[in-house]
């Protein structure tokens, strides 16, 4: 699994999930401390954060971390990928790989 994020003129590095599942905790430890608190620093207290209905993502733990670090979550329907700018992204990085004429490198 990849993770990335991405808001107006910035994106972060992907991030490689190797290994096994996206729990709730592996998602604060590898993503919401290092990642998200980059972002909010940068944006300031206007940041609102958004991220997929993932069951992952939607753990009490990963909520409390939010609330702690005093960062809002957009709320939005479930099963609503359209709504999510990142998944264009997806698409397109997925419309690029099809296209490839060789094997693509994997990444372990």
């Amino acid at each position: 699994m990849v993770w990335a994020g991405i808001m107006i003129n910035v994106r972060t590095r992907l991030h490689v999930v190797a290994n096994g599942t996206m729990t709730g905790q592996r998602y604060i430890d590898e993503v919401l401390l290092p990642h998200i608190r980059l972002f909010r620093g940068a944006v300031g207290d206007k940041f609102v954060f958004m991220d997929d209905n993932a069951t992952g993502h939607r753990t009490l733990a990963v909520q409390d971390c939010l609330d702690s670090e005093g960062i809002q979550r957009l709320v939005w329907p479930a099963r609503s990928l359209h709504l999510n700018p990142i998944e264009n992204v997806w698409d397109a990085l997925g419309r690029q790989v099809a296209g490839r004429n060789y094997p693509p490198n994997l990444i372990i």
